[in-house]
């Protein structure tokens, strides 16, 4: 994060124009300028060069010059002195596994483990060596949950839920230095944490929170329910958002060690996140003290809600592309063992293009995570980044689970003991953590056309309202006449778009496939600009009720980012790296065109998955194969 904050803007907010201009109610004005204040609030914490309108997902689509440097990390270091810790943590997670002991009686991973991993300083990569961590730089933490989540997804998910979205990260942005000095070691290896954000009407919508906190001499009396509250038991630290005066706020709360009359657990049944600890929290008076009220430079408590989540959806999809790798492991040997009119179903047609199609999702989801990571340890937000990747990765591994990984397994998949059975939960939650896909996939397309918007149609809209018009008609010359000033504006940046397109850039030497797609992007981007302008042209103060377009618009930029960040991390690998790339990134052209797969796209499948087949997939070296279960 950089450390020359710009000035927060005090103006009213796009959104809030745009939704008073199209006659919303003021209540849903307000929450939703709520939201987006806290949006720039965040942004206003970092550099110019670094916040959303310099990301390069934003300067390709604005920009005629598409930054392909900054769609292509640089290798990582060889190494850092983190990487001793995280062998260390694989080992512990591989050990306890294989012997059964990494989970208790309830079957939650045990409290043992847990201690075992602070013991070997797991808990603390995160955090600085000021403070008794490691100091991993996230490019580095990311990626190696991938490999961690190949020995157990959820003490792969428990980094994140901790380092990302729990205490750790409100702590090191915003803790003040008594506050990082106390509190910080603790969280190192004494104490997990836990984020108690979301409330039973306030979901997506976090203007609707209730909690509140009133100071009472030298601490705050904290009074709410909170729900869905992942790693939250008596005795950890937790990151608590509550309402101060009206505003909110956020607190470094210490559970009690047991329930009493301040604070209560609420338990429900949970299918998802079974082997941790979900819970739902109820405080009376519970006590807090005042010292570890959290302070941001710009904003408040949703500035601070706000600021880890792009870490923790970078890890949601680090920890789906090692899960998938678990998919595609356990796949191969069934595959071979299995028979269909005397042929092993690794011969058949529709299992390769499964393995294919598993192997190019893999590839996706890791091109992601090394790209989403790396922005961040260069200072950006990575907002526009972190979406992309957490949709991909969460629908990734839904597809994989549902489409690929059953499918190939049938009836097997229900026996008990069976991965899929155990697990389905935990593949598909993922969807609806760290925001369900498509909320976020307009809060992508709104973070997309703010500044155009703001450049140049709330212009046009303040324009419509003060000549009494509710709509503009670009036919109609008297409409043209009293807006000739706002028109004029956004109609020299139309015709410039028009006849000077640009999506230029030099393309990297590279295999012909991946050029291909690299250069397939560059022509999208050059259209992109005007589609998504059009889309706000035709709609104009309509468009916050045309989610579906919205949606849809949004996702065809995505699409478009995880090819390109796809294809140039493939350049240069393994050829069943290449190839597997080669498969997403023409599924995701199909997409986006609407042509039917040619028959040689069927036979570059079937080339892929032998690659796969024959052991040529190294990102899968070393997985542990699925027990073959009910063999005849």
């Amino acid at each position: 994060m950089s450390t020359t904050p710009t000035t927060a803007p005090e103006r009213a907010s796009f959104a809030e124009e745009a939704l008073r201009l199209g006659g919303k109610s003021e209540d849903e004005i307000r929450r939703m300028g709520a939201v987006d204040k806290a949006d720039e609030q965040v942004e206003a914490m970092f550099a110019k060069n670094h916040q959303t309108t310099a990301s390069p997902v934003h300067r390709a689509v604005w920009e005629k010059d598409v930054p392909l440097d900054l769609f292509s990390p640089p290798a990582p270091a060889v190494s850092h002195p983190a990487d001793a810790v995280m062998q260390r943590s694989l080992e512990v997670t591989r050990r306890r596994a294989d012997s059964g002991t990494l989970r208790d009686s309830k079957n939650k991973i045990s409290h043992e483990t847990l201690q075992e991993l602070a013991s070997v300083g797991y808990w603390g990569l995160l955090i600085s060596p000021e403070y008794g961590g490691s100091g991993a730089p996230f490019a580095r933490f990311a990626p190696f949950l991938s490999r961690l989540a190949m020995a157990d997804p959820t003490v792969a998910g428990l980094a994140s839920v901790h380092g990302c979205i729990g205490a750790v990260d409100p702590l090191r942005t915003f803790g003040n230095p008594e506050q990082k000095k106390r509190l910080l070691p603790r969280l190192c290896g004494e104490k997990l944490s836990a984020f108690a954000l979301t409330e039973p009407c306030a979901g997506s919508d976090l203007t609707a929170l209730k909690t509140t906190a009133t100071l009472v001499g030298d601490h705050y009396e904290v009074t709410g329910e909170k729900l869905f509250i992942t790693n939250a038991v008596p005795g950890r630290m937790i990151g608590l958002v509550v309402l101060i005066e009206n505003k909110p706020a956020v607190l470094i709360a210490e559970l009690p060690p047991e329930e009493n009359d301040q604070f209560r657990l609420k338990t429900y049944g949970l299918w998802a996140l079974k082997h941790t600890h979900n819970n739902g929290l109820l405080f009376n008076k519970f006590r807090v003290p005042k010292e570890n009220l959290l302070v941001p430079p710009v904003g408040d408590g949703l500035t601070i809600a706000y600021h880890g989540l792009n870490l923790g959806r970078l890890s949601l999809c680090a920890n789906a592309a090692g899960t998938m790798r678990m998919m595609l492991a356990s796949i191969l040997p069934w595959a071979a063992f299995r028979k269909t009119y005397g042929h092993p179903i690794q011969t058949r047609e529709l299992v390769k293009r499964r393995i294919a199609r598993l192997a190019g999702l893999i590839v996706a989801t890791d091109a992601l995570v090394a790209w989403g990571s790396w922005l961040i340890d260069q200072g950006f937000r990575g907002e526009l980044e972190g979406v992309i990747a957490k949709i991909f990765g969460s629908e990734a591994q839904k597809e994989a689970a549902i489409e690929l990984y059953m499918k190939t397994h049938g009836g097997r998949c229900f026996l008990h003991g069976h991965n899929f059975g155990d697990a389905v939960h935990e593949f598909l939650a993922p969807c609806i953590y760290e925001g369900e896909g498509e909320v976020l996939g307009l809060a992508f397309f709104k973070s997309l056309v703010k500044e155009h918007g703001k450049q140049f149609f709330e212009p046009i809209g303040q324009a419509l309202k003060k000549n009494n018009m509710k709509t503009l008609s670009p036919t109609n010359p008297g409409h043209l006449w009293k807006l000739r000033k706002e028109m004029s504006a956004y109609g020299k940046w139309l015709v410039g778009r028009k006849f000077s397109p640009g999506g230029r850039a030099t393309v990297p030497p590279m295999d012909a496939r991946l050029q291909s797609h690299v250069e397939f992007a560059l022509e999208s981007f050059k259209r992109a600009p005007l589609e998504i302008s059009g889309v706000l042209r035709k709609h104009q103060l309509r468009l916050a009720d045309r989610q579906c377009r919205m949606s849809e618009v949004s996702q065809r930029v995505q699409d478009v980012v995880t090819m390109l960040v796809t294809a140039l991390a493939a350049r240069g690998k393994p050829d069943a790296t290449v190839a597997a790339a080669d498969v997403l990134c023409q599924d995701l052209r199909r997409k986006l065109t609407g042509k039917r797969p040619t028959d040689r796209y069927f036979r570059e499948v079937m080339k892929t998955a032998d690659l796969v087949i024959d052991g040529g997939f190294e990102q899968i070296t070393g997985v542990a194969r699925e027990e073959i279960l009910m063999k005849y």
